[in-house]
Order: structure tokens, then C-alpha cells, then sequence
């Protein structure tokens, strides 16, 4: 496809985003806004919340987690599953039951202000981290796929992205992004499907045979107990998966926030259960995918693509779609697969980005009636700012972007884990002037931690069993700073 086409289709796309935005967003109201009027039938949140937990981290990255670790992120999935039954039958029906706006208001009521602050602050700390990772990750491939030939510099990518996510989440915030969600979560599965039977079709024999073979045995190794050492060990896997969930999804205003459209917490469960189901099998369609794209790209000697001099193992996927002669259809709905990945989370993270600044910071609440609107807007432009200053920050980093965004999301997300643990497994009180020190001395700990020397540790490398090591140190904390009277 020439840059033009390209460029006419994302065009293409955008435009039927807005026309839903319009649809959806004739209500421009904060209710409306914050949290759909608790209306969103749980099917539609289900299914569009399977595309804002892949996001363009599971529709780029993962695929090129093949090469140095076979399948072993299915390890870290089925963790996933524990985690997300632990936020359907425990913190759902806490937040249903509080009827909060703002997850992080159970902090507040919980244990006092300045730990309702903390919590939220970490919340923007590890929202705005993830979301620009993630816009990062997709910028930089449409990048490598098309502004780069044309002369467009990187970061004037970054902030024509953002613009627009702008522009069609302004007025209805999550009640718009409940439906674009679901479009972008069709895009995305339409093109992994119909690039996995249209590489099939150009490898010897059929799938059957592809599976079978020694090629494809070699790379889907899913369980790896050998060697406790290693990153991708089982239990540290398995473990650090179900905490990351916890921490990412039920600790999260982003993705909480679509679970509170609902209208009652029996639907939100049917829509967390439904959701944790079909992500255990469309993960592991995206690792096929990945073991196939390395299986092509061995056969025609196709090098893993470089940017700035740097190996991109997460520019294998675009490359192969777009330059390797596989279709005009590929290219197509690799296209739209690559802009919904991108705009999934990124859309979803500015509106609850914008939702937590404004209840947890700005008090919107509590201010006159007729500030109260403004106040949302003028949130939602400084928000899109922070994002654009943050990913191009991001573009100054080494590695795989999957491995960095579930590194930070170890430090950011301990505190929040520690908190909402504490809280709800004990009923002691805290002096609530002092969680603030808690939580960073945290990070600062497990950053150490992790940086123990070899002659300290050996060989050991930490994965993402950081996060539950962070969360027992704030918690440790707190145990510090409490008393036993609730």
C-alpha cells in the first residue's frame, strides 16, 4: 500500500470514530461522562474490554516475545485468570457496594485523605506510564509503516495521535469509549485471524502440519520449570500474573471505571468472568500468530526489522504484513488492527486519567454546578498534553516494550496493591499522614531489590513477582505506621 492509501484508510477510521463519538456523546454531561449513567449492558463492556487489555502491547510486542521466550507469557495469562476471578468476587462488589465514582474513594473512607491522595496519585503514575507505552509502541510502528517515508518526524505522530483520541472521547468520555472499544476489539481479532490463515496459506502444508512440526515445537514451549532462576520460571510467571491483574485491572480507574457502567454488580461480574475466559484463548492466538511470524520470516530470510540503529523484535508483525507480499487484505486489516490496538487503551486511559484528576484531585464534586463541566474539559486537554510529553520521554528507552511496561507497572502499582490489601484484609487504622513516605519508600526498596548484585543473588533474574514483593513491603509499612482500632 502507498503512504496515500494509508494515510486515506486511518482517515477512514478516525471519521467512523467520531461519527459513534457524536452518536454517543449527545449527552455532555459528567454522569454520562464518568460513568455511562450505569447503563452499559455487560456483553458490550466484556467485549470491548478484551481489546483495552491487549491493547497494542499484545497485538505488537507479544507476538515478538517469541524469540526469547517461546510461550511462555501463557504462564503469566492463566495467572491472569486468578487474578481476574479475585476482582470479580472481591473488589467488584466492594465498589458496587460504596457506589463509588472513583475507586480510590474507598481509600478515603477507608483509611483518611492523605491515603485516598496516595492511592490516586499512584493511579496517575501508573496509568500515564502504561498509556504512553502503549501509544508509544503503536506510534512507533506506524512510524516504521508509513510518516517515516514521508518525512513526518516522530514526535509530530505522537501528538496528531492523541489530538484525535481527543477529540472523540471530549464529550462522551466512557460512555463513548464502551462502544468504540468494541469496534477496536473486532478490528484487532479480524486482523490476527486473517493474517494467521493467510500465513498459513504461503507456509508448507496446513495448519495441522505447521503445529506439529519441529519448527513450531521449538517455539511454543508453554511451561518452564527448569530453572527457578530464570525469568520466565513458572511460579514467578504464574504468580506476578495474577498480581499484575489485581494491581493493573482491579486496582485500576481505567479499567474499573468500564466495570461501574454496568448496572448492577451481578452484570459487572458477568462481564469480568466472560472477559477472563476469552482472554486465556485470544492470548493464545497471539502467540501463535508470533510463532508463525518467526517461522515466515526464517524461511524467506527476513531479518527482524531495526529503527534508529536499535533490533525491533515488535516491528517483525508490521513489517511482514505490510512489506513481505502477502495482500492487499493483510495490509488492510493490519492497518485497522494497528490503529484500534493503539486506540483501545490510549482512549479508555485518557478518559479515566481525566476522571481521576478531576474527583480525586480537583474535588469536581464539591464545586458549583456550572464549573463543574469546564473543569472536566480543561482536565482533558492537560491530560492529552501530559501523554504526548511522556511517550516521546519513552522513545529514549532500550527493549522490548511488553517487558518495560510490566517492569514499571511493578513499582508504580505495589503501593496501590499494598493499600487495597491492608484495607480490606485487616481492620486496623494507619496514621494517614504518613502512607505517602509508605508508598514511595516502597518503590524505593523493590527498585533496590531488584538491583541486587550477582554476588548477592546469583543468578536470579526478578520478574514480575516485583509487584507482589512491592505490595507486602507496603504493607509491612503500613503495619508500621498502624494501630489496631479501625
Amino acid at each position: 500500500m502507498t503512504p496515500t492509501q494509508i494515510i486515506g484508510l486511518i482517515a477512514t477510521y478516525f471519521i467512523v470514530l467520531i461519527i459513534i463519538s457524536y452518536l454517543t456523546g449527545k449527552e455532555d454531561s459528567n454522569a454520562a461522562f464518568f460513568k455511562a449513567n450505569k447503563s452499559a449492558p455487560w456483553y458490550l463492556v466484556a467485549f470491548g474490554m478484551i481489546g483495552a487489555s491487549l491493547s497494542g502491547v499484545t497485538f505488537i510486542s507479544v507476538p515478538g516475545l517469541i524469540k526469547g521466550q517461546q510461550f511462555a507469557y501463557m504462564q503469566g495469562v492463566f495467572g491472569f485468570f486468578v487474578g481476574y476471578l479475585i476482582v470479580a468476587f472481591v473488589l467488584l462488589p466492594l465498589y458496587y457496594k460504596m457506589n463509588v465514582t472513583s475507586i480510590y474513594e474507598y481509600l478515603e473512607e477507608r483509611f483518611g485523605t492523605k491515603t485516598y491522595k496516595t492511592g490516586a496519585f499512584f493511579f496517575l503514575l501508573s496509568r500515564v506510564t502504561g498509556a504512553a507505552f502503549r501509544l508509544f509502541l503503536v506510534a512507533l510502528a506506524m512510524q516504521y509503516i508509513v510518516f517515516e517515508s514521508i518525512g513526518v518526524p516522530f514526535w509530530l505522530t505522537v501528538v496528531i495521535s492523541i489530538s484525535m483520541i481527543w477529540l472523540y472521547t471530549n464529550k462522551g468520555g466512557i460512555k463513548t469509549i464502551i462502544w468504540t472499544d468494541t469496534l477496536q476489539t473486532l478490528a484487532m481479532l479480524t486482523c490476527v485471524i486473517v493474517s494467521i490463515v493467510l500465513i498459513v496459506q504461503k507456509l508448507d502444508g496446513g495448519f495441522s502440519d505447521i503445529i506439529n512440526d519441529i519448527s513450531f515445537k521449538e517455539k511454543s514451549k508453554i511451561f518452564f520449570f527448569e530453572d527457578f532462576n530464570s525469568k520466565i520460571y513458572f511460579w514467578k510467571y504464574f504468580i506476578g500474573g495474577a498480581f499484575i491483574t489485581i494491581a493493573m485491572t482491579g486496582l485500576d480507574q481505567d479499567m474499573m471505571q468500564k466495570n461501574l457502567a454496568c448496572k448492577n454488580t451481578k452484570e459487572a461480574k458477568k462481564n469480568m468472568l466472560s472477559m477472563s475466559f476469552l482472554l486465556v484463548i485470544v492470548n493464545l492466538v497471539f502467540l501463535t500468530l508470533g510463532a508463525l511470524l518467526f517461522i515466515y520470516s526464517e524461511q524467506l530470510g527476513i531479518s527482524i526489522p531495526t529503527l534508529d540503529g536499535k533490533e525491533r523484535t515488535d516491528l517483525l508483525f508490521p513489517e511482514i504484513a505490510m512489506n513481505q507480499k502477502l495482500g492487499t487484505g493483510l495490509a488492510i486489516t493490519f492497518i485497522i488492527g494497528l490503529i484500534a490496538a493503539a486506540y483501545s487503551s490510549a482512549d479508555s486511559a485518557l478518559t479515566s486519567l481525566t476522571t481521576s484528576f478531576s474527583i480525586d484531585f480537583l474535588d469536581i464534586k464539591n464545586k458549583p454546578i456550572e464549573l463543574q463541566k469546564p473543569i472536566r474539559k480543561k482536565t482533558h486537554i492537560g491530560v492529552s498534553l501530559v501523554l504526548i510529553i511522556v511517550v516521546l520521554i519513552f522513545n529514549t528507552l532500550d527493549g522490548s516494550v511488553v517487558s518495560n511496561l510490566f517492569t514499571f507497572a511493578t513499582f508504580t502499582y505495589g503501593p496501590l496493591l499494598g493499600l487495597f490489601a491492608f484495607g480490606i484484609l485487616t481492620k486496623r487504622q494507619i496514621k494517614d499522614q504518613f502512607s505517602w513516605i509508605v508508598g514511595l519508600a516502597s518503590i524505593g526498596i523493590t527498585y533496590f531489590i531488584s538491583q541486587l548484585p550477582k554476588d548477592v543473588i546469583g543468578d536470579y533474574l526478578f520478574h514480575w513477582e516485583l509487584l507482589p514483593i512491592n505490595g507486602l513491603i507496603t504493607i509491612i509499612g503500613l503495619f508500621i505506621i498502624s494501630n489496631k482500632n479501625k
